[in-house]
């Protein structure tokens, strides 16, 4: 019902929209002598502002058609190298002349980069993709909108995470490198444990996980409390709804994308109030760089996706409530994960001091669990500056914490002695 009612929240303000979209044409003509004064300003940024409060915000584009790399302006390429019904494996190929010219190597560590299935799109990681298109192959986990898919395509659970993140390991060939960015973590470390075990020649040269909850108990946040103060069922009747017509999935029992916002961004309110509040003043004023900033930060804060309904509950329960991985409890179809299996993989985690989301000491918990583990493949990395963001995104990211991740693959890179891999190009 509550989906329904979003719905015809959404279409009942559409002839305002329609409303608004006329008056921002007309403040802001040319041909209008009132659009420079300030009661045409101020009725243009009121237009404005109702415009970006009740459109829809769809999947953003990854825009990465063109990137620096070593002052160069370097071509990539989007394929999708593989797809099921609830992922598509997307490859950023580079320009082999334009790397040439660039002075960078056309053969690259391949990295693959899971991206958190929480809520947002996979292009919040548009800044993280770009850091290590620097130096690497890279390979990105792109989720559909769970009401995207239809209900004959079946279920999408924890479990299917992880045999998601297997198979596309196998796809990228033997010895990739496999970034977790925070929620995939559990998932991701469990994937390279059973493929460890079973001396799987695709498991991973290395891992690094990034602001990800591996054991939630530790440093406990407010999203942390409130998964552990509400009972299992309170979730389940709560936050599950179903997907309307026309969506191809309707009827699809799902955690909505718009719930996983109101959510996050009541933890902010004030923030969030005074940051549109200033973008309204912004409009007046006719700053047009603030404008830009505010529009590019919330075209993508604002564009949602659904989740699944057995995913969501799966990792309420599993990440959140029972902890299953960190107790040593987790089984994957009926198969004990032994986080302890793992020998020749690489790990380095990545933590913000600053970190409200997970907290300080979550991610570094898989440094505990992965007994088998020398430490000369380890490294433990904590940015005393940043917060969950800033730990995969941002100019900490790209001035501190990537050249250390990016250190540690080429180091791991060396010691498993990856064949030289086809040139990462168009």
């Amino acid at each position: 019902m509550l989906y329904s009612l979003h719905e015809l929240a959404y279409h009942s303000a559409t002839p305002f929209r329609f409303g608004a979209h006329m008056a921002r044409q007309f403040w802001s003509s040319p041909f209008n002598p009132a659009s420079q004064t300030a009661v045409g300003r101020t009725a243009l940024a009121s237009a404005g502002l109702f415009e970006s409060v009740t459109r829809r915000y769809g999947k953003p584009a990854w825009g990465l058609e063109t990137i620096d790399i070593g002052g160069k302006p370097v071509r990539t390429t989007e394929q999708v190298i593989w797809s099921s019904p609830w992922c598509r494996l997307v490859r950023f190929a580079r320009n082999i002349g334009d790397l040439k010219r660039a002075k960078k190597p056309t053969a690259a560590p391949a990295v693959l980069i899971v991206a958190p299935l929480s809520g947002h799109y996979a292009t919040l990681l548009r800044g993280t993709v770009e850091g290590f298109l620097q130096d690497h192959d890279v390979y990105v986990t792109d989720w559909v909108n769970a009401r995207q898919v239809p209900m004959l395509e079946g279920r999408f659970d924890f479990f299917d995470y992880i045999d998601h993140v297997r198979t596309m390991l196998g796809v990228i060939g033997p010895r990739a490198h496999v970034v977790g960015v925070c929620q995939p973590g559990p998932p991701v470390l469990a994937a390279c444990a059973l493929m460890a075990e079973d001396n799987d020649p695709n498991r991973p040269a290395s891992m690094t996980f990034m602001g990800s909850p591996i054991d939630a108990r530790l440093s406990p946040t407010v999203t942390n409390q409130l998964a552990e103060a509400k009972p299992f069922t309170w979730f389940k009747s709560n936050m599950i709804h179903t997907a309307p017509w026309p969506y191809p999935g309707f009827g699809r029992r799902v955690y909505p994308g718009f719930v996983q916002l109101y959510s996050f961004m009541s933890m902010n309110e004030d923030k969030h109030v005074d940051a549109h509040r200033c973008y309204f003043d912004d409009l007046v004023s006719g700053d047009g760089d603030a404008t830009d900033k505010h529009e590019e930060f919330y075209n993508e804060y604002l564009s949602v996706l659904d989740l699944s309904e057995e995913f969501y509950l799966q990792t309420i329960d599993i990440v959140f409530q029972q902890h299953l991985l960190p107790r040593g409890l987790l089984e994957h179809r009926g198969r004990p994960v032994d986080v302890t299996k793992i020998s020749d993989i690489g790990l380095m985690t990545v933590e913000g001091a600053k970190d409200d989301i997970s907290g300080v000491g979550q991610t570094q918990a898989a440094h505990t669990l992965c007994t088998g583990l020398p430490d000369d493949l380890r490294k433990l990395y904590v940015h005393p500056e940043v917060g969950h963001y800033g730990v995969f995104n941002g100019r900490r990211f790209h001035d501190d914490i990537y050249p250390a991740v990016r250190d540690f693959i080429a180091q791991h890179e060396a010691l498993c002695a990856v064949p030289e891999r086809p040139a990462a190009a168009a």
